[in-house]
């Protein structure tokens, strides 16, 4: 199954949206109002290292991921590219649109002069993991979050 792979629009966001809702964990964290969602798309857009893409296949947009492109000054001020949403419509899960995914995410890394990728992901997604080790990334940091609100 060939899918295309591109950088949303504003009017799709609603789509971006049912995807991150389509999911055990986001059907209990994402909300309906697309208010914030628009202005939050509005705000990654007017950042030029911050993009959501989408995957399409014919019309209908059935994969998503957000990736940041990061300049630091740890290991040898390597650039990095951070992923994050990932997700692929619970319909065609198994696939391999998530392995297109991440090769497309892989290669827009390469492009934006990237020397390493890196994702985080809820601990309880164990199918996730399987499917992230198998793809070549290793489990090589603890990651820890606060809530702010």
């Amino acid at each position: 199954m060939t899918v295309t792979f591109r950088p949303a629009t504003r009017d799709e966001v609603a789509d971006v949206v049912a995807l991150l809702q389509d999911d055990r964990l986001g059907a209990t964290r994402e909300g309906l109002d697309l208010a914030d969602y628009q202005t939050a798309f509005d705000s990654m857009t007017d950042e030029a290292a911050n993009h959501l893409i989408v995957g399409v296949r014919d019309i209908r947009i059935i994969a998503t991921y957000q990736i940041t492109f990061i300049s630091g000054l740890s290991l040898r001020a390597a650039r990095r590219a951070q992923i994050e949403s990932v997700r692929v419509a619970s319909d065609l899960r198994g696939q391999g649109i998530g392995q297109q995914m991440i090769a497309d995410a892989i290669a827009r890394a390469k492009t934006a002069g990237c020397s390493l990728i890196q994702l985080t992901m809820n601990k309880s997604r164990t199918d996730s993991a399987r499917f992230y080790e198998g793809l070549g990334f290793t489990p090589s940091h603890i990651g820890y979050k606060r809530n702010l609100i």
